[in-house]
């Protein structure tokens, strides 16, 4: 998942006009575009072409690939060209944070377990989100000498992820929930397979699943952490 800094980054990049045409332009092309090409077609010094281009690279809204022309090879043929294609990954930005791929991920895994009969889709996407819980947990050291505690990392995971975590004495709430529009409409069943997504981030620190608590309250994620 892209940091939060580098999300803002690319959006911002795309305000640039020149920077946005040419990302347009590559999106827009069925092949790789090469700066050359670029360059023609938009009426731009190459080097404009080229600087914007990699721009767009270094941010992750382009990938990068390294071809010779063809019929092109052997000693003499030169370096490979250097073309573009727009990224295959998504880069979104919610303010507040929200991560509804989150949800369609889990959903989708509940409905393929489920799909057999031997469980509802329910208890299929409660598995499905205590294991992915206990996924992203596995970064989590709490048995290790690390530079910050426990409470520090588990509050950073859950900080990646949107959750906005608030530290008083033992106690985290949790003050945006992820999934705040599903939540709204579907509330019982999002808020099971998000109770049951922190209990595996709990499980995977070390700790009791009843530090992760159902505790809805209005402008909070429906969960409070005890530790």
């Amino acid at each position: 998942m892209a940091s939060e800094d580098g999300r803002l980054a690319a959006f911002a990049a795309l305000n640039e006009p020149m920077r946005r045409r040419l990302y347009e332009y590559v999106a827009g092309q069925e092949e790789e575009v090469g700066r050359d090409q670029a360059a023609a077609d938009l009426g731009i010094a190459r080097s404009v072409a080229a600087f914007h281009l990699d721009k767009l690279a270094d941010l992750g809204l382009l990938e990068v690939e390294f071809r010779r022309p063809p019929g092109r090879g052997g000693p003499g043929a030169g370096r490979p060209a250097k073309l573009y294609r727009r990224a295959e990954t998504e880069i979104a930005l919610s303010v507040p944070e929200r991560h509804y791929e989150i949800a369609a991920l889990l959903l989708a895994r509940a409905v393929e377990r489920a799909a057999d009969g031997s469980v509802t889709v329910a208890d299929a996407l409660r598995a499905v989100a205590r294991e992915y819980g206990r996924t992203i947990g596995a970064r989590l050291h709490p048995d290790e000498e690390q530079p910050s505690p426990l409470i520090e990392q588990l509050c950073d995971l859950l900080a990646e992820h949107g959750y906005e975590p608030r530290v008083a004495g033992a106690t985290i709430t949790l003050a945006n929930c992820p999934f705040h529009a599903l939540a709204d409409e579907h509330r019982a069943l999002v808020c099971g397979m998000n109770h049951e997504l922190i209990k595996g981030v709990v499980e995977a620190a070390g700790l009791p699943e009843s530090a992760a608590r159902l505790d809805p309250s209005p402008g909070h994620c429906c969960v409070t952490l005890v530790a």
